[in-house]
């Protein structure tokens, strides 16, 4: 939502998972009112479902964020950081460079570096999105992080003639994530930032996800399911954001009557010991 460091809620849960480290657990309840966000009159309901600071991934937050009817997000530049916005529920407008788009649940923004961006709840109910906010690996370097690789740049040779003689790839793009199922930020964003997808489990099946190279965030949609490390076990429930730091690994399932719908998040982290 803005370009400042948050520290994780004070209600995030942790499983003791394998081989050190934490899997964070999150959900939005009891979120903050925030009054005049980015300059805006009105109040912002928001919260914070993990921290970079407990994170390698070059994340600076991990954000759930709603405004009632009339609501608005001020416009503002992203100088440091690489931010999505994905839409839950609500409609409304988003703002990239002064040009408003629609947007509804499932609408996805990817905002990079030097872009303008605000948002306007134009419906009768809550609008409310997930946000990823992503350190540029240039701040990450001002910052003294551990550089995490960044996409790779396209060689000049692989780059069509008639495409050299395009203008610049736009620094933000609206995707439907529902429709699309999986999105790469490769051209948009410069950090590490892979992919993003809505997956699903089927009502009692389960799937496994290792921080093997890669951090991951899941924020489930609907449907309710547990989380396990092998020693703890988290219900999962719409809402519930799990994340997980380099060396961790849980398994996710889904309950019997109901299966599964979550966003997911992955992004690329350099080995331990690594120059990159």
């Amino acid at each position: 939502m803005s370009e400042t460091a948050y520290a994780p809620a004070p209600e995030a849960q942790s499983l003791s998972a394998y081989g050190g480290g934490d899997v964070i657990i999150g959900d939005v309840s009891g979120p903050a009112h925030i009054h005049g966000v980015h300059g805006t009159t009105g109040v912002t309901r928001w919260k914070a479902l993990a921290s970079g600071a407990d994170l390698r991934g070059g994340w600076e937050a991990v954000e759930w964020a709603c405004v009632p009817p009339g609501g608005v997000s001020g416009e503002h530049l992203h100088t440091r950081t690489e931010e999505v916005y994905f839409i839950l529920s609500g409609t409304g407008e988003i703002y990239l460079d002064g040009t408003a788009h629609p947007i509804a649940p499932g609408s996805m923004v990817l905002t990079g570096l030097g872009t303008v961006h605000g948002l306007r709840n134009t419906g009768d109910s809550d609008l409310a999105w997930l946000v990823i906010e992503m350190r540029s690996p240039r701040f990450s370097a001002e910052l003294g992080a551990t550089a995490a690789p960044a996409h790779p740049p396209v060689p000049a040779s692989a780059v069509p003639a008639s495409a050299k003689e395009e203008p610049p790839v736009p620094t933000a793009r609206l995707h439907d994530l529902r429709a699309e199922r999986s999105v790469s930020p490769a051209g948009v964003f410069t950090g590490p930032l892979r992919t993003l997808s809505l997956e699903t489990v089927d009502a009692s099946g389960t799937v496994e996800l290792t921080a093997e190279g890669r951090e991951h965030m899941v924020f489930v949609l609907s449907g309710t399911g547990w989380v396990e490390n092998g020693s703890d076990t988290a219900e999962l429930n719409p809402g519930t954001a799990v994340t997980l730091p380099l060396g961790t690994r849980a398994r996710i399932g889904a309950d019997r009557g109901d299966g599964l719908e979550f966003f997911h998040a992955e992004v690329a982290v350099a080995s331990p010991g690594s120059d990159r």
